[in-house]
């Protein structure tokens, strides 16, 4: 698996590349039928996904990383290296999705992940789950990740789970 980070061309994220990245969106309806990201989780557009990333890529600390397997893409994690409260010392991982092939994506994404901000000497790694997600929950407690605290996510008050794995 390759990680590249994406980086906009001239502002804008090129169309080709746009179309791959909602073909990942799309491909997780279960996901965002959960989360409430998007309007309608059957019709998830180039348009909707374009203004979501280009959201994310405002703040200065995020990166959007996308994962490549012979050439395909087959993940994407939203990383935040510096929490908005000043107190949290350790980076989050916003979002982690992978295509749903079940072939390890996930788990070696995570890893890569996690490799990146070891080396960037952090200590340990934060995200949310929401809470009507098990399989998340299961997902991400396999890899090591304890739960040290509920409370609502900071842009749509939903009910999380927060965890942190030691790096």
């Amino acid at each position: 698996m390759i990680l590249d980070s994406l980086r906009p061309v001239d502002g804008a994220l090129p169309g080709a590349l746009l179309t791959e990245i909602t073909g990942l969106y799309a491909a997780n309806r279960a996901f965002f039928a959960l989360s409430g990201d998007f309007p309608d989780p059957d019709d998830i557009g180039i348009g909707e996904v374009a203004t979501e990333l280009a959201r994310e890529l405002q703040h200065p600390d995020t990166e959007v990383l996308l994962a490549r397997s012979e050439g395909l893409l087959v993940g994407i994690a939203i990383t935040l290296a510096h929490h908005p409260d000043p107190a949290d010392p350790d980076p989050w991982i916003g979002l982690l999705m992978v295509a749903p092939q079940r072939q390890g994506y996930g788990k070696q994404l995570a890893g890569l992940v996690e490799d990146r901000f070891r080396g960037a000497g952090r200590g340990g790694v934060k995200l949310a789950v929401l809470q009507n997600n098990p399989r998340a929950m299961a997902f991400w407690s396999a890899l090591g990740y304890l739960v040290i605290g509920h409370r609502e996510d900071r842009e749509r008050n939903r009910p999380c789970s927060v965890l942190r794995k030691e790096l």
